[in-house]
Parts: C-alpha cells; sequence; structure tokens
C-alpha cells in the first residue's frame, strides 16, 4: 500500500467541490463530516479514512476509487482492474454465466502476465549477476 498524499488529495477535492459548484460547508454537510475536518482534508493537514472518503466522494458524485488513489490508499493497477471488473458484471448484454466465465478468462490473463514479468525480472537479475561474476577483479 502506498503512503497518503493528502497535499494532492486536497487539491483534487478542492477542485471537484468547486465544479461541483458546492461550498465547503455544503459538501461537508452532503458527506456527513464536520465543516473544519473537511477544510483541514482539502489544506493536506489531515488524512482521512477510506469511509470519509468513500463519504465525500458520494456526495461529490465521483468515484471513491478514484480518491483512494489519489490518497494513496489504492494503486492505479488496482484501480484499472477493479473498473475492467464492474464494467464486466455491469453489462446487461451478457448474462451471469458469461460475465463468470468472462472474469475467470480475465482472471488467468493476469495471473499469467504477472508469472511472465516474475520470469522476466529473475532472468534478468540472473544475466545481471552472471555478467558481474565475470568481471575481472580489480
Amino acid at each position: 500500500m502506498a503512503s497518503l498524499n493528502v497535499g494532492n488529495l486536497g487539491e483534487y477535492l478542492r477542485e471537484q467541490r468547486r465544479t461541483a459548484q458546492l461550498s465547503l460547508r455544503q459538501l461537508a454537510e452532503a458527506a456527513g463530516v464536520s465543516n473544519p475536518y473537511l477544510s483541514q482534508i482539502e489544506r493536506g493537514l489531515r488524512k482521512p479514512s477510506a469511509e470519509v472518503l468513500q463519504q465525500v466522494a458520494k456526495a461529490l458524485r465521483i468515484s471513491a476509487e478514484t480518491l483512494y488513489v489519489r490518497a494513496g490508499i489504492l494503486d492505479e493497477r488496482e484501480l484499472d482492474e477493479l473498473e475492467t471488473r464492474a464494467v464486466i458484471v455491469a453489462d446487461p448484454s451478457i448474462n451471469e454465466r458469461q460475465k463468470q466465465v468472462l472474469l475467470q478468462i480475465y482472471d488467468s490473463f493476469r495471473k499469467e502476465n504477472a508469472a511472465d514479468a516474475a520470469n522476466a525480472d529473475a532472468a534478468a537479475q540472473a544475466a545481471a549477476a552472471e555478467h558481474d561474476a565475470e568481471k575481472p577483479q580489480s
């Protein structure tokens, strides 16, 4: 899990709040958090919990996962995976069995690619170690 990047999160929240044409007080009320607390989050002085971020996202009508990425709680790749899964599950043109099969195929491809990447890293490290071993000692 990445560390929290509350400065970036605060700026992003302020931008989203202004885009939604909400005052700080209006957003705090809609999200069920105190006005001073929300102000501290926007100024990068507080690290909100995932639950608070979810409440704020709901009030702003934006993705909670996007806020989790901004806060460093969720990795960008994890967000991509969640979004892909959500699209598959929400697709009304395929039935439940087809959705499950598609998700299983998706998982198998991700595992295969992760294994390939790990093998490539191991091979590169072995080659580097071999190269270092062949260097003459000075």
